[in-house]
């Protein structure tokens, strides 16, 4: 069976952020991820972590101006210089936090200028981030979630990867995002495990629960996966009373093995 990471940015919101730790490890998960760290003091995240026995998955580079509909900075053309100073606040947290990936988001751009702009600074950010040990994620977003997003179909990202052309990037694959865009995941998975490092799961169309994910789960041991599988979506009401996917998963798991 995967190993399950609870998005606690989306997940266990019925509690204040910093008690979501405590919920995620006692529901049963081994990591936790969440899409921006900044609001926070390092030290006291990185207490939360230890204290609680877990793992940290992934979290996002500065997005720029959430509020102004910034959605990352990578693909935008004129503002190096702001990409630069938040992969810099990155590196610190990653540091501080023990994290192994982190994802850099592309923004709202088109066309080859924001291409070229983005391969540059991904492959400045993996240098980067590779001297302490940390990997950086690229994710297609669809663009029904997030219009204009620069990156937004697997084969799209697949491409960039052979572009950008460096050992420290690798695909954060999102299996909602790519059912939304492309279909059926399982077709997928030959040709893209192979470049993937972190993967996250969400029911298709709402975002909601992971129901009937079995065969993903599956595919997914068969192919040898063996990174975590972040939980990337809105609980339908309390988080604890919708992880029946994950007691089946686990009911899955264990018939298997016997």
């Amino acid at each position: 069976m995967p190993r399950f990471s609870a998005n606690i940015s989306m997940m266990f919101t019925e509690l204040p952020f910093e008690a979501r730790f405590r919920a995620a490890r006692k529901a049963g998960f081994g990591a936790v991820e969440f899409l921006f760290p900044y609001g926070y003091v390092a030290e006291g995240l990185t207490q939360a972590l230890r204290d609680n026995a877990l793992g940290l998955s992934v979290f996002n580079l500065p997005p720029g101006d959430w509020g102004g509909f910034d959605r990352g900075l990578a693909a935008v053309c004129g503002r190096e210089a702001e990409f630069a100073e938040g992969l810099d606040l990155a590196a610190r947290y990653a540091r501080s936090l023990g994290a192994a990936r982190v994802h850099c988001m592309a923004g709202i751009a088109e066309g080859r200028a924001a291409e070229a702009c983005y391969i540059g600074n991904l492959r400045r950010a993996a240098d980067r981030l590779a001297r302490q040990g940390c990997r950086v994620m690229i994710e297609p977003i669809n663009a029904v979630d997030m219009p204009g997003y620069f990156l937004n179909r697997t084969d799209q990202a697949l491409e960039l990867l052979q572009k950008i052309d460096h050992e420290n990037v690798a695909l954060q694959w999102d299996i909602y995002h790519h059912e939304r865009t492309e279909g059926d995941a399982l077709s997928a998975v030959a040709d893209v495990m192979p470049h993937v490092a972190h993967i996250q799961i969400a029911g298709v169309p709402e975002r909601h629960e992971p129901d009937g994910f079995g065969a993903v789960f599956a595919a997914l041991d068969a192919a040898g996966y063996a990174g975590w599988v972040g939980c990337e979506y809105h609980p339908r009401g309390k988080t604890v009373k919708g992880l029946g996917w994950l007691r089946e998963a686990r009911n899955a798991a264990g018939t298997n093995r016997a």
